[in-house]
């Protein structure tokens, strides 16, 4: 197999799979039956958003008097359980096999690793990643670019010649601030703002259009350049 020095990193909640929608499902309900007040911009505020963050932000701005531990633990184990069948996108696992066969594919998820183990083993997508990360695993979540940056150095990869697939605000900006060229795929439910979408090297409106050609195009360092 052939493959460049040129790398891919996605996404996976609202790039690969229509998770974020069940992510909010899931946290509205736990809120409500735990004593907490939902509010309509909740999920919105939360993506991106490490684990431990996220449940802070439930105790502290929607009112549940449980531990951050707690919250995370029981909210990410109904989680887990609904992703056993995950709404997998239209054209993601063809874009997955288009693309690992000429470039190394990473993740930077910001789902805790038992949420991304669960999919990628059910979908098979696990054969494909060279690597995986958590924002759990590093000290900020998106829209810092931290979970980017670690999966650049556990890929040994060159930002400049690096594409992330991103849907959502905070995962452009997180993809833009650790120097890699940025393709935004949209998220219908959670849409990206303007100023977000402006950071894009290029906007899709689906996997479908996602190829080689795509990804060489958006790359900071020409492919003429070699390794």
């Amino acid at each position: 197999m052939n493959i460049s020095s040129d790398t891919v990193i996605f996404d996976l909640d609202g790039t690969l799979i229509e998770s974020e929608q069940i992510w909010g499902e899931v946290r509205k309900g736990f809120v409500t039956e735990n004593g907490g007040h939902w509010v309509a911009d909740a999920q919105s505020a939360m993506i991106g958003m490490r684990t431990a963050e996220w449940a802070t932000y439930i105790q502290e701005k929607l009112g549940v008097a449980l531990s951050p531990d707690d919250i995370a633990q029981r909210v990410v184990a109904i989680v887990v359980e609904r992703l056993k069948e995950p709404p997998v996108l239209p054209g993601a696992d063809a874009a997955l096999k288009r693309l690992v066969r000429v470039f190394p594919l990473g993740l930077a998820s910001s789902a805790s690793l038992p949420v991304a183990k669960t999919v990628l083993a059910v979908t098979g997508w696990d054969r494909l990643f060279s690597v995986v990360v958590s924002a759990d695993e590093v000290p900020r979540g998106k829209p810092a670019p931290d979970v980017y940056l670690r999966a650049l150095e556990l890929l040994n990869a060159d930002a400049a010649r690096t594409a992330a697939i991103e849907d959502s605000a905070n995962g452009i900006r997180s993809g833009d601030a650790a120097g890699l060229s940025v393709i935004a795929i949209p998220n219908r439910e959670f849409p990206p703002d303007a100023g977000a979408l402006s950071l894009a090297a290029r906007i899709l409106a689906n996997l479908d259009g996602l190829d080689e050609a795509v990804v060489r195009s958006v790359l900071r360092v020409p492919q003429s350049q070699g390794p």
